[in-house]
C-alpha cells in the first residue's frame, strides 16, 4: 500500500511538472527531437563529408544536447515557486535568442555542405559563425541569470535543492570551454601575423588537426587532445545531477540509511565535486594533446585518484548516517516513528 502511494505521489508530481512547464522551451525540446531525427535519415542517404565527417552529424549532435538542455529546464522551471514570470521570461530568451539561433547556423551550413564553427572562408560564413558566438554568450549569461534564480527557490529535497544550482554550475563551465575553441592556433595565429586572413580561425583539436582520425558518433579525436569531450561532459552536469538526485531518492525506499535528506544531499554533493574533477581531468588532458582513447599514466593515475576520494567520501557519509541510526534505535530514550523512517 505504502508503495502504492508512492507511485501515485510521483505520478501527481510529474503531471503537476509537465502542466507548469515553460511551453516554449518543451516546444524547442520536441523540434529538436524531429531535427535528430531528420538529421540521423540525412547521415545515411547524404553521402557529403566535412573534415571527414557525415555532414548531417553536427546537426544531429547539437540537436539531441539542445533537446536534452531545453526538456531538463523547463522540468527545472515546472518546480519553481518565486520568480516564475522572471524565469519564464528568461527561459523565452534562452529558446529565442541561444537555442534557436545556434541550430538554425549549424543546420543551414551542414546543409551547404559547409563547416558551421571556426568558418571564415567566406564574408557569409564568418557572419554566421560570429551569429553563434553570439548567441553561446547569451545563451551563458541566460543560463547564469536562471541558476541564480534557481538557486533561491524552496524545496522539500535537501539533495535536489543542491543537485540543481550544482548542475547548472557545472554546466556553465562546460560551456566556457567552448570559447577556448575559439582562440587561433599557432599556425592561424602565425597566418594574422603575416597580415593575412585564414579561412579558420579556432579549433578544438589540441596537438593535432580537425579532421584526423575520430571516434564513431561522436566525432572526437582520437591522435590530439580535443576540448569537445570535457566541453560535452561539462554541459551535461544539467541532466546528471538532478538524476542523482532522484536515483537517490528512488534508492531510499530500499536503504534506510539514504532516508536521511542531509546524507542524499551530502552525497550529491559528493558526485558534484567528482564531477568537475572529472571535467578538469579531461580538459587537462586534452590541453596536453592527449586523445581520450589513449590516457597515459600520469592521467590514469589522476583518474584512480579521483575515483578513490569520490569512494572513500561517500563511504565515510554512509558510515556516520549508519552509525547515528544505530545510535538511535539503541537508545532506549529515543522512540521512533512511522514517519522517522519513511522516505522523504
Amino acid at each position: 500500500m505504502t508503495n502504492l502511494l508512492t507511485r501515485l505521489h510521483f505520478h501527481r508530481e510529474a503531471r503537476r511538472d509537465l502542466m507548469t512547464a515553460h511551453r516554449p522551451l518543451l516546444l524547442c525540446a520536441a523540434g529538436m527531437t524531429v531535427l535528430t531525427v531528420f538529421s540521423g535519415i540525412g547521415m545515411v542517404i547524404d553521402e557529403r563529408t566535412v573534415l571527414g565527417e557525415p555532414v548531417w552529424l553536427k546537426p544531429f549532435k547539437f540537436a539531441v544536447s539542445f533537446a536534452l538542455y531545453a526538456a531538463t529546464l523547463a522540468w527545472m522551471l515546472g518546480k519553481v515557486q518565486r520568480w516564475r514570470r522572471t524565469l519564464r521570461w528568461l527561459a523565452t530568451v534562452v529558446v529565442l535568442g541561444f537555442l534557436l539561433p545556434e541550430i538554425a547556423v549549424i543546420t543551414f551550413q551542414a546543409a551547404r555542405g559547409v563547416r558551421s564553427h571556426f568558418n571564415f572562408s567566406t564574408p557569409l560564413d564568418g557572419t554566421l559563425f560570429a551569429i553563434m558566438g553570439g548567441a553561446a554568450y547569451l545563451g551563458w549569461l541566460t543560463t547564469f541569470a536562471v541558476g541564480v534564480f534557481l538557486l533561491f527557490q524552496r524545496r522539500l529535497d535537501r539533495a535536489m535543492a543542491w543537485a540543481i544550482p550544482l548542475g547548472i554550475a557545472l554546466s556553465l563551465g562546460g560551456m566556457s570551454i567552448g570559447y577556448l575553441m575559439t582562440s587561433p592556433t599557432p599556425d592561424q595565429a602565425e597566418v594574422l601575423r603575416n597580415g593575412l586572413e585564414p579561412t579558420t580561425i579556432g579549433a578544438h583539436s589540441i596537438g593535432g588537426f580537425d579532421g584526423g582520425a575520430t571516434m564513431p558518433l561522436t566525432g572526437w579525436a582520437t591522435e590530439s587532445g580535443d576540448l569537445r569531450v570535457a566541453h560535452f561532459v561539462g554541459l551535461h552536469a544539467l541532466q546528471a545531477l538532478p538524476l542523482i538526485a532522484v536515483g537517490l531518492r528512488l534508492l531510499a525506499r530500499r536503504f534506510p540509511v539514504l532516508h536521511d535528506m542531509t546524507t542524499r544531499a551530502a552525497l550529491v554533493i559528493v558526485a558534484a565535486l567528482g564531477y568537475a574533477g572529472v571535467i578538469g581531468l579531461l580538459l587537462w588532458q586534452a590541453q596536453r594533446g592527449q586523445a581520450l582513447t589513449h590516457p597515459d599514466g600520469l592521467t590514469l593515475t589522476a583518474a584512480g585518484a579521483l575515483l578513490a576520494a569520490m569512494t572513500v567520501s561517500a563511504a565515510i557519509i554512509v558510515s556516520v548516517q549508519q552509525a547515528r541510526r544505530l545510535s538511535r534505535t539503541t537508545d532506549p530514550s529515543v522512540t521512533l516513528s512511522p514517519e522517522m523512517c519513511r522516505p522523504i
